[in-house]
């Protein structure tokens, strides 16, 4: 993909972005999330994303983040809008023993966050998002060839034109170099339903 046409939002202070790679350092203490549970707003997280107005796409990175090493450490992939409506999936750092997998869904200010755990061997993680006009699915795979869906989400401000992307981040007090390549845009992969019909 052309790095040309991705744009910050909070660049990082420390990154570099050529050939088809993207390395970040993380800062303490940033993140992406609304208020749910927790009830309060993180909004800092630097994000690297590329403007679209295609409504049938796919978008699939590859993500190493070997240096992670505290806990909720993560990068991955995110479709950004604004403060109160986006959407992310990375890998958590918890512990020596395991991770989350997980994404996350915030439509109009409100965060949900869906999981599983995955043994903390694992150090890097492909995802693709699939675009279908305001609808979206997120997968995952250990090898860039068998992806399996995380989740299916609508999103309330993702109807017309949208950025995508990477983002990286370190929400307490840690600090760690996320890389990303072999990103590539493409046509939908995700098909057209083809079982029950709409009523």
């Amino acid at each position: 993909m052309n790095l040309d046409k991705f744009q910050w939002t909070r660049q990082p202070e420390e990154y570099r972005a050529e050939g088809g790679r993207v390395e970040m350092v993380t800062r303490p203490r940033t993140d992406l999330w609304q208020r749910t549970y927790y009830h309060f707003q993180n909004d800092n997280a630097p994000v690297f994303q590329m403007e679209t107005e295609e409504k049938y796409f796919s978008f699939v990175v590859k993500t190493d983040f070997s240096q992670s090493c505290h806990r909720f450490d993560q990068c991955g992939i995110v479709m950004y809008l604004d403060s109160e409506n986006w959407l992310k999936a990375s890998v958590e750092y918890e512990n020596e023993q395991y991770q989350h997998l997980g994404s996350v869904v915030t439509n109009l200010g409100y965060s949900d966050w869906a999981t599983t755990v995955i043994d903390a061997s694992v150090k890097s993680m492909w995802y693709r998002l699939s675009r279908r006009e305001d609808d979206y699915r997120v997968e995952c795979s250990f090898d860039g060839v068998k992806f399996q869906q995380m989740r299916i989400c609508h999103m309330h401000r993702g109807g017309q034109k949208i950025r995508f992307g990477i983002y990286a981040c370190s929400p307490e007090d840690s600090s760690f170099q996320a890389v990303f390549t072999d990103m590539e845009l493409t046509e939908c992969r995700w098909q057209a339903h083809d079982g029950q019909q709409p009523d």
